[in-house]
């Protein structure tokens, strides 16, 4: 089969010929049709992971899937050759990813059904950062009337975690640069979403839109301790990047995001993007063979999502 494959990292993404991989017990074996590029799959490439996972080389990245089921592995239930299907790669190890013709997951996790009102194409760029935004936002606690802020809402995760946010009752404040990266953020719900230059004071934008300060803080990118300042006694921070520091003084509750694909998650995000009150943001899009492209793409930056489609 073809596949994105890194011979070492630090390393450089190629395309080459990979062995077809066979479904252990509790996998299923599924025909890629789509993946999409994140943050987790550059880091990755750069090594940052050297230590904290076992690297198994030659190593294919690639954290999101959808396609069709191809095989099933002894004592799977639910699923059946031709099922279309979904979600996230949620191995110990890397190296057997899903930028590839074919990838084995396991089925108890990490993948879903996918509805056929949703295309193959945003459900492979739907399922890590869906569940990061999803997971992030339910460890602010109740949205209803609050006021959150979204640093780093032009990303992938950024992106749906404003619709998210303001389809549960928040007022969104969100961080982007003025011109195209403004214009993306604020198309993004209906609602209405201040939009703060993260270029400029970020600390005098917010306070003079939340007076008071912000009742969450969802960090996906900028200075978690200044962003943590804004936000008021006895308010949220949640953070993908970093561990937030509590504060017993000012009784705020912290939290780092750790993404949980379930199958109900995945299920949740699926069902919102087929009705239509969520959207997925993909922005670019590029065939396996030019994977390594996208992943320079993604590099320089882009506004949402970064699709690869497989022939």
């Amino acid at each position: 089969m073809r596949a994105v494959t890194l011979a070492q990292v630090p390393g450089s993404p190629e395309v080459t010929e990979a062995q077809v991989p066979r479904p252990e017990a509790g996998e299923v074996l599924v025909k890629v049709a789509a993946s999409s590029v994140n943050g987790f799959d550059l880091g990755t490439v750069a090594g940052y992971l050297q230590g904290m996972m076992e690297h198994r080389f030659p190593l294919i990245p690639g954290k999101d899937f959808a396609g069709t089921v191809e095989a099933v592995g002894e004592g799977v239930e639910g699923y059946a050759v031709g099922d279309a299907v979904f979600g996230v790669i949620t191995k110990a190890h890397l190296g057997t990813g899903s930028m590839a013709q074919y990838v084995a997951v396991p089925a108890a996790i990490g993948i879903t059904h996918r509805p056929a009102e949703v295309s193959v194409r945003d459900a492979g760029a739907l399922g890590l950062a869906g569940t990061a935004a999803f997971d992030g936002l339910a460890l602010l606690g109740p949205l209803e009337g609050k006021t959150v802020l979204i640093s780093g809402a032009t990303g992938g995760v950024g992106a749906i975690a404003v619709q998210l946010a303001a389809a549960r009752g928040a007022r969104v404040i969100a961080t982007a640069k003025p011109g195209s990266e403004t214009d993306f953020v604020a198309a993004l719900s209906d609602g209405e979403v201040t939009v703060v230059d993260y270029t400029q004071d970020v600390s005098g934008q917010v306070r003079a839109a939340a007076p008071g300060g912000v009742d969450a803080v969802l960090h996906l990118a900028g200075d978690l301790d200044e962003l943590t300042a804004l936000t008021r006694d006895g308010g949220a921070v949640a953070s993908a990047l970093a561990v937030p520091e509590a504060s017993e003084d000012r009784k705020l509750t912290t939290a780092m995001i750790r993404s949980n694909p379930t199958a109900d998650t995945l299920s949740t995000l699926a069902g919102q993007v087929a009705s239509g009150s969520l959207t997925v943001s993909v922005n670019a899009e590029f065939d396996l063979e030019r994977a390594p492209e996208a992943f320079a793409a993604f590099g320089s930056g882009t506004l949402g999502k970064i699709a690869i489609t497989v022939a």
